[in-house]
C-alpha cells in the first residue's frame, strides 16, 4: 500500500532540478565513445585523461567566460569539445556553434565525430533526430534539440559565423582558421561577437599552435591565466611541470627514454609518467581575468609513449620542416624561427671547390630567370636526394629585354648542355621566368619555348608553393600562380640546414659578396592588417635578383614533380644497360674480326710503294 508519505516523496523527487552534474561528471555518467572514433569505446572515463578533467569543468564556472586549450596532438583535445557538446545538449541546452578552420572539415567533423556521439550516448541520441531521416530539424551542419541546436561551419564561411545569436562557441584548430572572412575581419573574432547578447555565454578556443607571433592560440592563452599542469613525482611527491628537458635516453635508443625527476632524480617509465600526471594538479603563472587558458604538451599523454616521441624527435631534428611539425604537434608549442634573416656572410663561407662542373650528386637542373630594365638574370641549379642543391651557374645578360637580342642569348644559355662526371650531358630540364616585367615580351618567349614556364607571384601566407595553371592571360600560355610567401620560406628553411641534412644548399668558388648580399636581401616580419597578425617578407636593400631566381628554380622543380631519389635509380640503370649494349657490340664486332680472311701481304699499295 502506497502511503501519503511515499507518494509525496515521489512527487517531489520527480519535481526536484536535476543534479548539479560539472561537464566530467555528466561525460562519466552518460557520455559513450563509439567504434570508429576511439581506441577505447564504451563508457567516457574521464580518469584516463585526468589532465582534461578541469578544462571541461571550467565551462560550468559562472566567473569563466572564455577556456583557452593550447594543446599538443592525441591529448583528447577534441572529445574535450565533444563532453562540452554533449552536456550542452542533453544538460544546459542553448544555441551552439562549433567552428571549424573550413566547411569541408566541419562536415568531417560533424559525421565523423558527432554523429557517432549522438547515436552512441541514448540521452543525447533522444534528444536529436537522426540526421538520416528527412527531418529538416537535423542535418550534417545544423542539429536542433530541445531547447537550443548546435551549428557546424568553417571559419571560411562568413555568412555561417554571423548568421544568428549564439550562447556557447567552440572553435577548434583555431591557427589553421584563414586570418579573414572575406571582408568580414577575423573570422573567430566573429564568430565570439554572436554571443553578445547572452548574459551566460562561454566561448572555448582549442587547438595545435603554428609559428611564434602568428599563433591565435597562443595570444589567447597567454591573454588568459596561464595554467600548466603539475605532475607529482611517485618517489618524492614533488610537483613539477613536465619539460622536453626531462626526457632521457641512452646512445640514440628510443627504448631506452625515461623521465627524470627534477627534484630526486629518479627515472619513471611510462606508467609512473602517467601516474605523476594523474595526480597533478593545474597551477595559473597568471592572475585570472575571466579567461582560463590551459597548456597541453603531449607529455602528459596516455596514449603516446615516451620511446615513440623520441623516436620522432631522432627522426625531425634534422629536417627543420619534420622539427617543426614535430614541436606543434607533440610539445604543444609554437615553432620560432631561428633567426628570421639570413646573414650574408655565414653564406659565403659555404664556398667549396666543385669536384666537376656539375656535381656528382645532381639528379636534375632547372633553371630561374628574372627581368630587369636592362638585364636578365639566370640562375642554373643542380639538384639531388633529399633536395639538396649546387648553384651552378649564374649569369647576367645585359641588354633591352624588348628587342630581341638578349632573349636569343638567353635561349642559348639554357639549351646548353652541363657535364656530369656521371652521366654525360644533362640539359635543363625546367626553367621559370616571373612574368610581372615586360610580361608581353615575357609570354611570346615563352610561347616559343619548351621547358620554360610562366609563374606569377600570389601573396598571402596561406596560399601553395605552386597553384593550378590558368590561360585567363592575354598571352593565351599556362600561367602558373606562386605562393611567394610559401616559396621563400621554403628556400630560407634549406639554407639554414646544416652540411648533411636534406636541403643543404651548397655554393661555388668565385661568387662576389653582391650575390650573398641579395641571396640574404629580405627578412620576415609580423605585421598587423584590420587587426590581426600576418607574417611578410620585406626588403631590407633594394636588390634581391639572386634569391628571386633561387625561388623561382625551386618552383621549376616543383613543377617537375619528380622523385629524385628513384630518378638517379633510373639514370643509373640506364647508364649500366646502354655500357652493357657497347661492351655487346664491341664483343660483336671482335668476334666479326676474328674470322675474316687475313688480307694478302703485297696488294696494290705495297706494290705502289715499291714502285
Amino acid at each position: 500500500m502506497v502511503t501519503a508519505t511515499d507518494l509525496c516523496r515521489t512527487v517531489a523527487a520527480f519535481l526536484a532540478p536535476p543534479p548539479d552534474y560539472t561537464v566530467s561528471e555528466w561525460a562519466d555518467r552518460y557520455r559513450k565513445l563509439s567504434q570508429e572514433s576511439s581506441a577505447l569505446p564504451g563508457q567516457w572515463r574521464t580518469s584516463v585523461v585526468e589532465y582534461m578533467r578541469e578544462p571541461m569543468d571550467v565551462v560550468t564556472d559562472p566567473e569563466v567566460r572564455r577556456v583557452v586549450v593550447k594543446a599538443a596532438a592525441q591529448v583528447a583535445k577534441s572529445e574535450l569539445l565533444n563532453n562540452i557538446i554533449g552536456y550542452l545538449i542533453d544538460y544546459d541546452p542553448c544555441p551552439i556553434l562549433m567552428v571549424q578552420p573550413t566547411i569541408e572539415l566541419a562536415e568531417d567533423y560533424s559525421k565523423d565525430r558527432v554523429t557517432p556521439m549522438i547515436r552512441d550516448t541514448p540521452v543525447l541520441h533522444r534528444a536529436v533526430a537522426d540526421d538520416k531521416t528527412r527531418d529538416s530539424n537535423n542535418t550534417i551542419k545544423n542539429k536542433k534539440f530541445p531547447g537550443g541546436y548546435l551549428v557546424l561551419t568553417g571559419a571560411n564561411a562568413p555568412s555561417g559565423l554571423a548568421s544568428r545569436p549564439i550562447r556557447a562557441v567552440l572553435a577548434d584548430e583555431v591557427d589553421r582558421a584563414p586570418m579573414s572572412a572575406g571582408k568580414e575581419g577575423d573570422p573567430i573574432n566573429l564568430a565570439i561577437k554572436r554571443t553578445a547578447t547572452f548574459w551566460n555565454r562561454i566561448v572555448v578556443l582549442v587547438s595545435t599552435p603554428t609559428d611564434k607571433g602568428n599563433s591565435r592560440i597562443e595570444d589567447a592563452y597567454d591573454e588568459g591565466d596561464q595554467r600548466v599542469r603539475k605532475c607529482v613525482c611517485p618517489h618524492c611527491d614533488h610537483p613539477q611541470e613536465l619539460r622536453w628537458a626531462g626526457v632521457k635516453w641512452d646512445n640514440d635508443d628510443p627504448g631506452t627514454a625515461r623521465y627524470m625527476c627534477e627534484e630526486c632524480g629518479v627515472l619513471w617509465d611510462d606508467t609512473e609518467r602517467i601516474q605523476a600526471v594523474r595526480a597533478g594538479f593545474w597551477e595559473a603563472k597568471a592572475p585570472f581575468n575571466g579567461i582560463a587558458s590551459f597548456h597541453v604538451p603531449g607529455l602528459l599523454s596516455p596514449f603516446v609513449r615516451l620511446s615513440e616521441a623520441v623516436f620522432e624527435f631522432l627522426e625531425a631534428q634534422s629536417d627543420p620542416a619534420k622539427l617543426k611539425v614535430w614541436v606543434n604537434t607533440y610539445l604543444g608549442e609554437t615553432w620560432e624561427e631561428q633567426g628570421q634573416r639570413l646573414d650574408s656572410h655565414s653564406l659565403k663561407l659555404r664556398e667549396e671547390e666543385y669536384e666537376s662542373t656539375v656535381p656528382l650528386g645532381v639528379t636534375v637542373i632547372t633553371a630561374g630567370v628574372d627581368v630587369q630594365d636592362d638585364r636578365i638574370e639566370v640562375e642554373t641549379v643542380g639538384w639531388g636526394s633529399d633536395f639538396e642543391s649546387w648553384s651552378i651557374d649564374y649569369t647576367v645578360f645585359y641588354g633591352d629585354p624588348s628587342v630581341n637580342d638578349v632573349w636569343e642569348r638567353l635561349t642559348q644559355h639554357l639549351k646548353q648542355l652541363w657535364e656530369h662526371p656521371e652521366f654525360g650531358d644533362m640539359p635543363v630540364s625546367a626553367t621559370c621566368i616571373d612574368t610581372g616585367h615586360f610580361t608581353a615580351r615575357v609570354y611570346q618567349y615563352i610561347r616559343a619555348s619548351t621547358r620554360v614556364y610562366g609563374i606569377k607571384g600570389i601573396g598571402g601566407e596561406d596560399k601553395p608553393l605552386v597553384g593550378s595553371p590558368t590561360r585567363n592571360n592575354y598571352g593565351k600560355i599556362h600561367l602558373f600562380p606562386v605562393g611567394t610567401h610559401t616559396a621563400k620560406s621554403l628556400v630560407f628553411d634549406r639554407l639554414r640546414a646544416d652540411p648533411g641534412n636534406p636541403g643543404y644548399c651548397h655554393f661555388p668558388k668565385g661568387r662576389d659578396d653582391e650575390y650573398y648580399e641579395q641571396f640574404t636581401a629580405e627578412k620576415l616580419v609580423t605585421r598587423f592588417h584590420r587587426g590581426y597578425k600576418r607574417q611578410e617578407y620585406v626588403k631590407t636593400r633594394a636588390r634581391n635578383e639572386a634569391l628571386d631566381v633561387r625561388v623561382y628554380a625551386t618552383v621549376a622543380l616543383e613543377l617537375l614533380n619528380v622523385n629524385l631519389k628513384a630518378r638517379r635509380r633510373a639514370m643509373r640503370a640506364e647508364m649500366r644497360r646502354i655500357k652493357a649494349e657497347a661492351d655487346a657490340d664491341q664483343k660483336t664486332l671482335e668476334n666479326s674480326s676474328s674470322i675474316l680472311p687475313k688480307r694478302r701481304r703485297g696488294g696494290f699499295t705495297d706494290r705502289w710503294k715499291s714502285n
